[in-house]
């Protein structure tokens, strides 16, 4: 039997197969492969694919299942402490851009209510293309991740009353002050419904499903939220892809997001080559090609319009520098859901068909430049800082809340906190208790507000600046620790360090073991990868457990830094240092004699004869606050003790039974 759609897949997937991997080895985006396999298959080239429709709806797919993925790697907390970013950022980027854009095509000679579509249009970026980047880069929950996800999520859901606005502006509105008032009730009662169930449902559903041991059923109950939850919201007027975020920050709230995340992240890399694939179908070659200066100059008109009113933005927002380049160059592109607006522009005749195709050619180049502007925004921002402070201007970009009282203060052979999240808080109070004096630079200005007013000695600020780092009086300190999750950020940081002094101890922290190397090339004394140090700490508690002697131990944690934790990647063989096997039965534990009566309490050790009859040994008695280390033969246990003891697991556990 053939299935039209079945060879559809087939030619997709081979021609993805041997695009994606050529471009691997040219070690670009696989997004890029993605995309030009859609232009390559697609109508307007070799027209191999018959079913696009159905070849879209598996892309739809795709979108949701990157935008539960996302919502389950944040938390509701989370997307709380960016609300500001989400309302306020969102706002602005979309409405200066639809003001700009706009007021151009007006001037243009276009009629007004043309002019708005188009501004509408040109306003939306691409959710999935920008998200799957970041996220490939880690840079996510960098701070320019975190405001790009912010301003996305803002236009995801002001795509919804562009459409209610459509028919408005068109002239063919029926009741649009109801159907407004509609959307926000049903906004309303999807957030409530999404508190009460992260809540109070859905951990309660996943615990449940989670001790049944069945893989099958926590995969079908996993997908059954994500799905259930994008139609809801789908029937409410809203976005697909919204419902999916939504579900997303649901599970998010239980501790089983991260065996969720796991099972998905299979199904979301296929389906989002599909949704990457057909965005690709949708260039017209033939007009693309006739009109290519005209295309690049849209194209590199819309970058530098869209990227500045993205940075003006979130420089609004009192954001360094930075991370208002970054944030804006991310930003740049037209997005997907401006395909579907353009469809309803197109039913009401907002937008002819010569428009609609510079359209999708302008998005589909700027989609495909995506990555690359991406990979290099930093080189970007840099050059533009660069040419910023020999014009003077770097300063303007920093908020008054960067200038703080220790600007009078002669701090000196001090420690240098730069990030101040679960590690850099936790190194301040540190310090404070050792009296090692210290300050921090923080780029939250919500957290630097709420830490000065209990007095510490925090500075909004930019480490990559050179005002911020003089500030601190970094000429001046004994040491300084990076402890931020921006990789890029932290190369910056370091450069930018090192410029000042060669011989200042320099500690850093980064995520993964794979970047260690480099950012010791760049001038890192130590570098600490979270992935690979917890294990570290965990097999050190196994070797203590195992009385392994404390110089072995630390010999061992010494050879696995030195090496780049190369024992933990398999690239090592290491000779067998420790032969625990002999000493497995060398058990010492304590137990508390909690019991108010039984044979061993109130009699002379002498008597019990604990070695011969039960095999253990006493070391050690611990009563009340005194232990008695030094056990003698007249000794009585009483209750209430905690008693060390040593024997085979066995006779531990038998004697254990005997005084409870």
């Amino acid at each position: 039997m053939h299935v039209p759609l079945l060879q559809d897949i087939l030619i997709l997937l081979v021609f993805s197969v041997i695009i994606v991997f050529v471009l691997q080895r040219l070690k670009l985006p696989s997004i890029i492969g993605f995309l030009l396999t859609g232009v390559i298959i697609g109508p307007s080239g070799l027209s191999l694919i018959n079913e696009i429709e159905q070849v879209e709806i598996l892309s739809e797919v795709g979108v949701i299942l990157l935008l539960f993925v996302i919502g389950m790697e944040l938390s509701i907390k989370q997307l709380i402490s960016i609300k500001k970013t989400v309302f306020v950022g969102g706002f602005l980027q979309v409405g200066i851009t639809v003001l700009v854009s706009g007021l151009v095509y007006y001037f243009l000679g276009y009629p007004w209510n043309e002019s708005v579509f188009v501004g509408f249009l040109f306003s939306l970026s691409s959710t999935a293309i920008v998200l799957k980047t970041l996220q490939d880069r880690q840079e996510i929950t960098a701070p320019h991740g975190r405001n790009a996800l912010a301003i996305l999520i803002f236009q995801d859901i002001i795509v919804v009353p562009m459409m209610l606005i459509v028919p408005l502006i068109a002239g063919e509105s029926d009741n649009i002050s109801m159907s407004i008032f509609s959307l926000v009730l049903k906004s309303a009662i999807v957030i409530v419904i999404t508190f009460v169930s992260a809540r109070y449902i859905v951990p309660r559903l996943m615990h449940a499903v989670a001790k049944t041991n069945s893989k099958e059923l926590f995969l079908l109950v996993t997908i059954t939220l994500c799905f259930a939850i994008a139609f809801l919201t789908s029937e409410a007027g809203l976005s697909l892809a919204l419902g999916a975020f939504i579900a997303g920050l649901i599970v998010s709230e239980s501790e089983y997001s991260h065996q969720a995340t796991s099972i998905i992240l299979p199904f979301r890399e296929l389906f989002t080559s599909f949704f990457f694939v057909s965005v690709g179908m949708l260039l017209d070659l033939s007009f693309f090609t006739s009109n290519i200066p005209v295309i690049l100059l849209l194209v590199l008109v819309v970058f530098i319009v869209k990227s500045s009113i993205t940075a003006i933005a979130v420089a609004i927002l009192k954001y360094p520098i930075r991370t208002v380049l970054l944030t804006g160059l991310s930003l740049f592109q037209v997005g997907e859901f401006a395909f579907i607006l353009s469809k309803v522009g197109i039913e009401y005749n907002l937008l002819n068909a010569e428009t609609n195709q510079y359209f999708l050619s302008v998005s589909i180049v700027s989609m495909l430049l995506t990555p690359f502007v991406i990979i290099f925004s930093e080189k970007i921002a840099n050059r533009f800082i660069g040419v910023s402070k020999k014009l003077g201007l770097d300063r303007s970009f920093i908020t008054e809340n960067s200038e703080l009282e220790i600007d009078n203060q002669e701090l000196e052979n001090h420690l240098v906190i730069i990030g101040y999240g679960v590690n850099g808080s936790n190194l301040a109070k540190a310090a404070a208790s050792s009296n090692i004096p210290y300050v921090v630079i923080e780029m939250n200005a919500e957290t630097v507000k709420h830490e000065r007013k209990k007095g510490l000695p925090i500075i909004f600020g930019d480490a990559t600046q050179d005002h911020i780092l003089e500030t601190v009086h970094l000429s001046k300190a004994r040491a300084v620790v990076i402890a931020i999750s921006d990789n890029l950020a932290t190369k910056a940081i370091i450069k930018n360090v090192r410029s000042y002094s060669d011989s200042l101890y320099l500690v850093v922290r980064t995520r993964y073991v794979k970047e260690t190397s480099e950012l010791i090339a760049l001038g890192a004394d130590e570098v600490i990868p979270e992935e690979f140090e917890t294990s570290v700490q965990i097999f050190t508690h196994v070797l203590q457990n195992f009385l392994v002697p404390e110089d072995d131990i630390d010999q061992f944690i010494e050879t696995v830094r030195n090496d780049n934790y190369q024992l933990f990647k398999g690239e090592l063989k290491r000779p067998k240092t420790f032969r625990p096997s002999n000493i497995a039965d060398f058990n010492i534990t304590c137990l508390s004699m909690n019991a108010d009566s039984n044979k061993f309490l109130g009699k002379p050790l002498k008597q019990l004869n604990l070695r011969a009859e039960y095999g253990i040994n006493i070391l050690g008695i611990k009563r009340r606050d005194d232990m008695l280390e030094s056990i003698q033969p007249e000794e009585i246990l009483k209750q209430g003790d905690v008693i060390y003891i040593q024997g085979s697991q066995s006779n531990i556990e038998q004697f254990h039974k005997l005084i409870k």
